[in-house]
C-alpha cells in the first residue's frame, strides 16, 4: 500500500493472527545498523523489546523481549553482539545477533540511556541518568570497572576513534537557575586514567542535551541541544526569543567549545534536535528535528570553513537565524513519521535508518536526496487513546508557531524541567520563576509557583497561548490527559526493595516531627497547595510574597529549588536561603539532623 508521499513504500511487519487488540504502544526510540548493512536493531520503550529488523525484506525478523524500557543501543564492530540499555532495570542487555536472544546482562546505574563502545579498550559505557554518572563496564568479565561523575543526567556519549576521550552530554544544568550563564556541560572522559577530565560549558540557556558524535579525525565533537532565551521576555515566538535549536561544536584538542550554531532559520524554528549521524568522511551529518518532524543535512566541510572565518566578518552564531541557511550548509527535509529520534547511516553510507517514535516504524532514507524509500512497520500497536494523543501534542513544535518549540522544550523527559528559569508574565513582568516539573500537576489547585492559575485547565491553556496558538479543546483535554498519566519514577536514593535506608527513615521522623515540615507539606503530593510566605523572596520579589508549597514528589531530578530556582542543592535551601528562619523549623536542626531530612526528601 502507498501514503501520500509518492513513490513511498509502506511495508508492515509481518504479524501473527490475533483474535484481541493490541494491549501495548510501539514507540522505536534508538536504532543501529550491522556493521554488514543487512540489519537494523531498534529499541522500543513502551512495548519493552528490540527489534531486529530485516533490511533486504524490509521486515521485523524477531522481537526480542527486554526488562524496563529498552533505550540507547550500541553493536559490537563484528556485529556478533548488540548491547540495550535497559532504562529503569538497571542494566544492558546483551544480545547475540545471530540467534536474536539476551545472553548475559551487564551492570549498570538504574535508568542507563546511552550506550558507547571502546571495542579495543574492551569496554562498554553506559549513561546513567538519575545518578549522574557513567558505567564504565568490563566486556570480558561483565563486570563492572568503575563509574565516572558527571554534572547532572548523562544520556548519550560517543567514543573518539583512537579510543583516548569519551564525550558524555548531560542533559541539564547543575547550576542556579538565577546564574546568568546557568546552562548544561558537554563532560570528556579520560579513558586513560579513566576519569572525568574537563567539563565544557554550553552557551547560557543550554538545555535538553541530546545525542552527540565525534568526527571521525577526532578533531571536533557535535552536541544537539536546545537554547532557552531565558533572560527575555517571552513574548516574541517568531525571532526565537523563546528556545532556539542547537549544534554545538567542541574543539577536543583544545577542550573548548568552538561555536554555537542555529538549526532554525528566520521563518521555521527546528524544534528538539534529536540524534546525528556523521558520513565516514566526516563532510556530512544527518540530523532527526523531533518535534518538526524533519531530516536535517549538514555540510560539515563548508561548516568547518564557515567557523574558521574572520570574527568580525559576522554577528555571534548563536543569535544569527540565517547563518546556516545562508552559508549553504543546511538542508531540512519532511519526514512522514511523527517524533524521529534515533538515527543511522548504514555502512554503504547510502541510506539512513530513522526512529520514528511516535508512528510506531523504522524509516529508509537514502542520503542523496533525503526522501523516505520505506516505512518499515514494526508490528500491532494500541488505537491512540486521549493520553497518547496527548502525549504527541505535547512533544510536537509543529504545534508551537513556525515550529520554534514544543511543551516539552520547557518540560522535557515525559513533563519535568529544563532547570532553567523564566518571566512567563503570568503574574506581571519582572517574577521570574523556574520550570517547575508536571508531574502530579492536575492535583495541584491552584498552579504556579504564586498560585495565579486556577489549575491545570488554565494552565495548559496558557501554555498554548505562550507558543503562539489558540488553545482549542482538541489540544488541551489530550494534554491533560497525558500530564495525568505520568508517575513518579522511584528515587535512586531508595535500598533494597524500594524501602527507605536508615538515614532516610530518621529523615522522614524529622520531618513527620520536629522539623515542622508536615504544617505545610501533606497530602498525596505533600503540598497543601496554599500560599505561604516561607522567608524566600529572593531580590526580585516584594518583601513578604507568598508562595504555593512545593509538591515534593522526585525532589531528587526537579533541581534547582525555590521558586526562583537560585538554590541549586536542597542543602542550599535550609543553610544558604532560609535566613528569615521561615522554611518549618530546619533551622532547629543539628547538621546531622538535615543530613537525614535531605536524605529523606531526595527518596520521595
Amino acid at each position: 500500500m502507498r501514503c501520500g508521499l509518492t513513490g513511498l513504500l509502506v511495508l508492515p511487519a509481518l504479524a501473527p493472527l490475533a483474535a484481541e487488540p493490541p494491549a501495548r504502544y510501539r514507540s522505536p526510540f534508538d536504532v543501529a545498523a550491522s556493521p554488514d548493512g543487512k540489519a537494523a536493531y531498534v529499541s522500543d520503550r513502551t512495548a519493552g523489546v528490540l527489534y531486529a529488523v530485516d533490511l533486504a525484506e524490509r521486515r521485523v525478523r524477531k522481537e526480542v523481549a527486554l526488562r524496563g524500557q529498552p533505550t540507547g543501543i550500541a553493536v559490537a564492530p563484528r556485529g556478533e553482539r548488540v548491547y540495550v540499555a535497559e532504562y529503569d532495570a538497571g542494566s544492558v542487555a546483551e544480545v547475540d545477533a545471530a540467534r536474536l536472544d539476551v545472553v548475559r546482562r551487564l551492570p549498570a546505574g538504574l535508568r542507563p540511556m546511552g550506550l558507547a563502545l571502546a571495542s579495543a579498550r574492551g569496554i562498554l559505557l553506559a549513561c546513567n541518568t538519575v545518578t549522574d554518572d557513567v558505567s564504565v563496564v568490563d566486556l570480558g568479565s561483565g563486570a563492572e570497572r568503575t563509574r565516572i561523575a558527571t554534572p547532572r543526567e548523562p544520556f548519550f556519549c560517543a567514543v573518539a576513534p583512537d579510543e583516548r576521550l569519551a564525550i558524555v552530554g548531560n542533559f541539564l544544568p547543575a547550576t542556579p537557575a538565577s546564574d546568568p550563564a546557568s546552562s548544561a556541560a558537554l563532560s570528556i572522559i579520560d579513558l586513560d586514567r579513566m576519569e572525568r577530565a574537563a567539563d565544557i560549558r554550553l552557551p547560557p540557556g543550554s538545555t535538553s542535551v541530546r545525542q552527540c558524535a565525534v568526527s571521525p579525525d577526532g578533531r571536533w565533537s557535535y552536541i544537539l541541544h536546545t537554547v532557552g532565551r531565558f533572560g527575555l521576555p517571552p513574548t516574541q515566538v517568531e525571532r526565537g526569543w523563546i528556545y532556539t535549536n542547537a549544534l554545538s561544536v567542541i574543539d577536543l584538542a583544545n577542550r573548548r567549545l568552538r561555536d554555537t550554531v542555529l538549526l532554525d532559520n528566520f521563518v521555521e524554528g527546528a524544534a528538539n534536535p534529536w540524534g546525528i549521524a556523521i558520513a565516514r568522511d566526516g563532510q556530512r551529518a544527518w540530523v532527526t528535528l523531533s518535534g518538526v518532524h524533519q531530516l536535517a543535512t549538514l555540510d560539515l566541510g563548508k561548516l568547518d570553513t564557515f567557523l574558521d572565518g574572520p570574527p568580525d566578518s559576522r554577528r555571534p552564531l548563536i543569535e544569527d537565524l540565517t547563518a546556516l541557511l545562508g552559508a549553504g550548509i543546511i538542508q531540512r527535509r519532511e519526514l512522514p513519521g511523527r517524533l524521529p529520534r534515533g538515527i543511522a547511516l548504514l555502512p554503504d553510507e547510502r541510506a539512513l535508518l530513522v526512529a520514528a517514535y511516535h508512528s510506531a516504524e523504522l524509516l529508509f532514507v537514502p542520503v542523496e536526496n533525503g526522501a523516505p524509500s520505506a516505512r518499515i512497520g514494526l508490528g500491532p500497536t494500541r488505537a491512540p487513546d486521549a493520553a497518547r494523543r496527548g502525549e504527541l501534542i505535547f512533544h510536537d513544535g509543529t504545534v508551537s508557531f513556525q515550529g520554534w518549540l514544543s511543551c516539552s522544550s520547557c518540560h522535557p523527559d515525559e513533563g519535568r524541567t529544563d532547570g532553567l528559569r523564566w518571566d512567563l508574565l503570568n503574574d506581571g513582568l519582572g517574577s521570574p520563576q523556574r520550570t517547575r516539573s508536571l508531574l502530579w500537576a492536575h492535583l495541584a489547585r491552584p498552579t504556579t509557583a504564586r498560585g495565579v492559575r486556577a489549575g491545570i485547565e488554565v494552565s495548559v491553556a496558557a501554555g498554548f497561548h505562550f507558543v503562539g496558538t489558540r488553545p482549542t479543546q482538541e489540544l488541551v483535554e489530550p494534554v491533560i490527559a497525558y500530564l495525568s498519566s505520568l508517575e513518579p519514577e522511584p528515587s535512586p536514593y531508595l535500598g533494597s526493595g524500594g524501602k527507605l535506608v536508615p538515614a532516610a527513615e530518621r529523615g522522614k521522623a524529622i520531618f513527620e516531627g520536629k522539623g515542622g515540615c508536615t504544617d505545610c507539606h501533606r497530602g498525596p503530593a505533600r503540598s497543601d497547595h496554599k500560599l505561604h510566605d516561607n522567608g524566600a523572596a529572593g531580590d526580585l520579589d516584594p518583601e513578604g510574597e507568598k508562595y504555593v508549597t512545593k509538591r515534593l514528589v522526585e525532589l531528587y531530578r526537579t533541581a534547582p529549588f525555590l521558586h526562583d530556582g537560585r538554590a541549586a542543592t536542597l542543602r542550599d535551601v535550609f543553610e544558604r536561603f532560609n535566613t528569615r528562619r521561615r522554611h518549618g523549623k530546619a533551622h532547629l536542626l543539628t547538621k546531622e539532623e538535615l543530613d537525614d531530612l535531605v536524605a529523606f526528601l531526595l527518596s520521595l
